[in-house]
């Protein structure tokens, strides 16, 4: 199953494990987004969004229309989330045109600690 990990952690802890992959040569299967704090995963991930986002898992290439119908929301209003996804790397632009998000599955991962 294609999988993709939206998960909280710094910009350099990503690097540091990215620079030790290329390193070591494993390969990874699961594609890793990453947010700097919660709060960002959050903003970015609204309860419209995610509902986006169910509504495109393992569907393959579509138009902005065609998303906004299947979530029976206005086109205008799903274009802005589609901005906002595309900007922070959850969706991406189909080769032949519209946007795709490329998943069959989605794991959030982050902990929450005691301050």
């Amino acid at each position: 199953m294609n999988t993709v990990i939206l998960e909280v952690r710094s910009l350099a802890d990503t690097l540091a494990d990215a620079a030790r992959a290329m390193q070591s040569g494993r390969v990874e299967r699961e594609a890793r987004i990453g947010f700097a704090t919660p709060e960002l995963l959050w903003k970015v991930l609204t309860a419209k969004r995610w509902e986006l986002l169910k509504a495109m898992c393992g569907a393959g290439a579509m138009s902005i229309r065609e998303a906004a119908r299947r979530v029976g929301r206005d086109v205008k209003a799903v274009h802005g989330d589609v901005v906002a996804l595309l900007a922070a790397g959850v969706l991406s632009h189909a080769e032949g045109g519209g946007i795709v998000f490329p998943f069959e599955a989605v794991r959030v991962e982050f902990m929450l600690e005691a301050a």
